[in-house]
């Protein structure tokens, strides 16, 4: 049986300008404003989903971008008062805007906190001006203060920061610096990850001086242990949580569960019957194209099922990023199948030295795999021992 709870994501694609090492799906804002038909198309994106949706609740909401920053609270409030309208929403809703320290002005996060938002994403990145001017960041360390005086003004105190490692020319010291004016600012989670080339990027074709990937795996691990230190526990990958903070909304994904996506370019991931028939939707990516098609022929984007031989491979995919890993019934109950087929592919990684068996605690009665810190630094070697 399909497991009530739904994640909601939605994508709000428009920058002020786009950062030479962002492969998201985001456009330059042409106008000082997003247009408010945007919000309309999202209503009846969600419209569009909602056969799908029968039984189902909205335990999280993510809304991501791009730049939702760049929407007014106004628009927060119409397209959440619409979404309730027409769909439950848990009572404990975790509701997440991302935010871009250079967009915020003075006193919107209260109006944000009004419409509905009870958490931020804070796109900090880095507090140093060298290593923001050469990310092409809109903004500078005072913004970031002033964001967060804004957040704690608002009692938006559920926030995270963003804080990218192994930038351009970035030594071990202004790379630690960057994580203690992060943990100083008491945010309740803190995203910590490398800067990487992905294709189609600025970065990919005119590629900066990065730090090896010996001095990338020093900055790494030294900036663990500060995050350790402070209070901030890993339990993803990229992701430190002070106590009770993790991400709802990105647990989902790692735990694969579904989620409705709507928005230009947004991606959702829906499960139906036992065992349950997995379905991808991809919304256009071009925000014109995504609102033209919704105005003439509905329905929008591409839908497939996923077929049975990926399946272990897109659970390994998310699960193995968790530092807690999974059990067999997490896996039975999210993908139907046995983890008995898998023995082979999760003995060999366990004889690498990449995967382990532990018990979560005494009265655990079945063991969980989890990846090693081997495991963990190779991870897409790991992952990708899954594939059919």
């Amino acid at each position: 049986m399909t497991d009530a709870s739904l994640a909601l994501y939605v994508h709000m694609p428009w920058c002020v300008r786009k950062c030479p090492y962002c492969d998201f799906n985001s456009h330059q804002l042409k106008s000082a404003q997003p247009d408010d038909s945007y919000i309309d198309a999202l209503i009846r994106d969600f419209e569009m989903e909602m056969p799908r949706l029968a039984g189902r609740r909205i335990d999280t909401v993510f809304f991501g971008g791009g730049t939702p920053s760049l929407f007014r609270p106004e628009d927060f409030a119409r397209l959440l008062k619409a979404l309730r309208a027409r769909i439950a929403f848990a009572q404990a809703v975790e509701i997440t805007m991302e935010a871009n320290p250079g967009t915020i002005e003075r006193g919107r996060f209260a109006g944000y906190a009004q419409a509905g938002i009870n958490r931020v994403s804070l796109g900090a990145q880095s507090f140093d001006a060298r290593a923001l001017k050469a990310l092409g960041r809109i903004h500078s360390a005072d913004d970031t203060y002033r964001a967060v005086e804004e957040l704690r003004a608002a009692r938006l105190d559920n926030f995270n920061l963003d804080l990218m490692y192994a930038l351009p020319q970035q030594t071990l010291e202004e790379a630690l610096q960057d994580v203690r004016i992060a943990c100083s600012l008491g945010p309740s989670h803190i995203s910590y990850y490398q800067l990487t080339l992905e294709p189609g990027t600025v970065f990919h074709s005119r590629p900066p001086a990065l730090p090896d990937e010996d001095a990338a795996w020093q900055i790494q691990s030294a900036g663990q242990d500060l995050l350790a230190a402070a209070g901030y526990v890993q339990y993803e990958i990229s992701a430190y949580a002070a106590p009770g903070a993790r991400c709802k909304h990105n647990l989902n994904y790692w735990q694969f569960g579904d989620y409705v996506g709507i928005g230009a370019g947004a991606h959702g991931k829906l499960s139906s019957g036992a065992p349950p028939l997995i379905l991808r939707t991809t919304k256009p990516k071009q925000p014109s194209e995504y609102q033209l098609k919704l105005r003439q022929q509905p329905p929008v984007g591409e839908v497939s099922h996923v077929a049975a031989s990926d399946v272990p491979f897109e659970f390994m995919l998310n699960a193995l990023r968790l530092n807690d890993g999974f059990t067999a019934k997490q896996y039975r109950q999210r993908t139907g199948l046995d983890l008995h087929g898998l023995e082979g592919k999760l003995n060999s990684a366990r004889e690498r030295g990449l995967l382990e068996q532990y018990s979560a605690t005494e009265s655990e009665s079945e063991p969980q795999w989890r990846p090693t810190d081997l495991g963990r630094r190779f991870l897409n070697d790991l992952q990708g021992s899954f594939l059919a």
